[in-house]
Formats: structure tokens, C-alpha cells, sequence
């Protein structure tokens, strides 16, 4: 797939100069030649979007030059906050491109009873892999994530959260969540539900048992987009 911007933390400067595998990817790769436009973004910075010009064009190199700096944020129109209770982290890994093209704002990870024990969290691996995906989506913001120690102290701080759990409850109206609370597999103990009971509870519509991952896109999808 095709960038969207590069993030580049020189972008700003009036000239930039690339080399190595980025000449490689725009040269080699996406073919762009002298003349051609090219936008960028810095991480300090990233709601500025910067064009450059490529000027000249090397066998390992080539020379930009800022056309124009402007803000340009890209994000989506809805604010969704997950709450979500940690699965194993690999699978974390392959569904946040998709919650970062769907829109996602905040991810809040929670130690529930039955999350799998010694999962470590790399934020910065989360980081890179979000960037890759800004890249291609052109999303001008990261998601936020922060991270909890049980169920009860993430209610505590949101009770106006709404629970996605098995029960009778199908919602055909999702557009004033703006906080939903996602088991992991198996869903939660019975400690949990109590916990839970008073908050607003509903299930999608499908006979199929989804896996925490699955559930986590599907109910984003219906809520930001």
C-alpha cells in the first residue's frame, strides 16, 4: 500500500535529504522522479502537514524542497474509548492497524480476572506499528494508551461506560457510546458481573461466539464509522 505522508522528524526544515531504505522505497519502489510532490510529517509536530518537491534525484540520494507547511488534521468525527481486558499481546498486534484506521481515540488496557497472566505490553512496538499505519491510512493523531489494573478501577474512572457482554441485550443505536468495556477470552468471572451489573450491558447480533479481538473491531466499526 501506498503512504498516505512519511513521518520524518526533519520534516519542517526547508530541504530535506533522503538516503537509504526511504530513497529506496520512493525512488526504487513508488518510482517518484524529479517534480514530483511528496507530503510529509514530523512526530513533534504531526498536525502540520509539510509538501515538498523532489528537486534532484541520485543513484543513493535525493534533494526536497518545502513547497508549503499547513495544518491538516485527519481524524475521525466521533470519539471512542475502549476499555479493553488484555489478551495475549501478539494478537493485540495485528488489530491495531484496524483500530487505528477505524478512528480509535484511547485504548484502555485492563488486568481482568481471566486476561492471560505475565502479558507484557510493549508501548513503544505498539508505537511503531500504529506510525506504519497512520503512514498508510493518513491519520494525523495516535491513539492513546494507558492501562489498568482490574475492572473496577477502570469504572471507577469511567462509570458511564457500556459493557459488551453476553446477555439479551442487541443495541440498534450505538451513536452515545462513547466508552465500551471488552472482556478477553471467556468473557468475564462472575466477580466482574456483579461489579458490571449496574452499567449498560448489550451484545451484537450473531449467534457466533467472537474472539475478544474480533469483538473489539466489530463493535468499533459500528460505533466510530
Amino acid at each position: 500500500m501506498a503512504l498516505i505522508y512519511i513521518l520524518d522528524d526533519e520534516a519542517g526544515k526547508p530541504t530535506l535529504h533522503i538516503r537509504g531504505d526511504l530513497h529506496k522505497y520512493l525512488i526504487k519502489v513508488r518510482r517518484h522522479c524529479e517534480g514530483d510532490e511528496i507530503s510529509f510529517r514530523s512526530r513533534e509536530n504531526i498536525e502540520i502537514l509539510h509538501r515538498y518537491k523532489i528537486e534532484e534525484v541520485e543513484p543513493r540520494s535525493a534533494e526536497l524542497s518545502l513547497v508549503f507547511s499547513e495544518t491538516h488534521e485527519v481524524k475521525s468525527k466521533k470519539s471512542l474509548h475502549v476499555g479493553w481486558c488484555i489478551i495475549d499481546s501478539n494478537s493485540i498486534e495485528k488489530v491495531l492497524p484496524s483500530l487505528c484506521e477505524i478512528g480509535v481515540e484511547r485504548v484502555s488496557f485492563i488486568a481482568c480476572e481471566r486476561s492471560q497472566k505475565n502479558t507484557k505490553l510493549d508501548f513503544k512496538r505498539f508505537q511503531r506499528i500504529m506510525e506504519a499505519s497512520m503512514q498508510q491510512c493518513g491519520r494525523s493523531s495516535y491513539i492513546e494508551f494507558d492501562t489498568y489494573k482490574n475492572v473496577e478501577a477502570f469504572v471507577a474512572k469511567f462509570p458511564d461506560t457500556n459493557v459488551f457482554d453476553f446477555c439479551d441485550e442487541t443495541l440498534q443505536d450505538y451513536s452515545s457510546i462513547k466508552t465500551v468495556l471488552i472482556g478477553c477470552e471467556g468473557g468475564f468471572s462472575q466477580k466482574e458481573k456483579e461489579l458490571l451489573s449496574s452499567l449498560k450491558r448489550f451484545r451484537l447480533d450473531t449467534p457466533m461466539v467472537l474472539r475478544s479481538e474480533s469483538a473489539v473491531l466489530a463493535i468499533a466499526s459500528k460505533i466510530v464509522l
